[in-house]
């Protein structure tokens, strides 16, 4: 149920370590368990929100949506109820006969978190799903996404090099260097007692507002 946050350098194995999580990449060694059960490929436990939108341009939107429950054949009435509501909570219930192309960039991204959630998924991966979008927008997909943590207890694993966000955003922080996690904990405790020098140079990284005082 916790919010936790990945940090790291390009490169440094975040989006693979996600799309291992989601089942779309395969391990060379090692087990994703989730409930204490391995999986194998992508699974309903799992939701993504790639950082690319990647809608089908020619689908509406409604068809995006139930397009995962439809491959599980579980596009059932209480299915397209829950779709409906779940177009309903993220505004898009006027949009549901559009196509991903008549949308903003800001609307798309709501249309991206409806189909993560669609099958009802035990854990959401964000992987940078607001790189692309203005500050604003960005602030207001972000407090959906909080505001589905708090409301569901759904666990949500989130890539940012924001650090500034990722303070209001989370409740764990974990910092990826070269392939290895190097420090994990809570926001505060790794905030205020940083132990890795890489850590160390991303918070003093962190944009601040320094006022010289003139002479009194």
């Amino acid at each position: 149920g916790e919010f936790w946050v990945l940090c790291g350098p390009s490169g440094c194995g975040k989006s693979t370590l996600l799309s291992v999580l989601a089942g779309l990449e395969t391990l060379t060694g090692g087990e994703v368990t989730v409930d204490g059960e391995p999986l194998r490929g992508p699974s309903p436990k799992v939701g993504f929100m790639p950082q690319q939108d990647q809608l089908f341009p020619w689908q509406t939107i409604w068809a995006n949506v139930t397009l995962a429950p439809a491959i599980r054949h579980e596009n059932t009435p209480e299915t397209q109820d829950r779709v409906r509501e779940l177009l309903a909570r993220y505004g898009l219930t006027d949009f549901a006969g559009k196509l991903p192309g008549q949308l903003s960039g800001g609307m798309r991204q709501r249309v991206v978190i409806a189909i993560a959630v669609a099958c009802r998924p035990k854990i959401l991966i964000c992987d940078e799903p607001t790189t692309a979008l203005d500050v604003t927008i960005q602030a207001q997909i972000l407090e959906l996404l909080k505001k589905l943590n708090r409301e569901t207890g759904m666990s949500m694993l989130f890539i940012s090099h924001n650090l500034a966000v990722v303070r209001k955003l989370c409740a764990r922080v974990a910092v990826m260097q070269r392939g290895v996690l190097v420090e994990e904990g809570d926001t505060d405790q790794v905030f205020l007692h940083p132990r890795e020098d890489y850590t160390k140079r991303l918070i003093a990284a962190i944009p601040t507002r320094n006022r010289k005082e003139g002479p009194q």
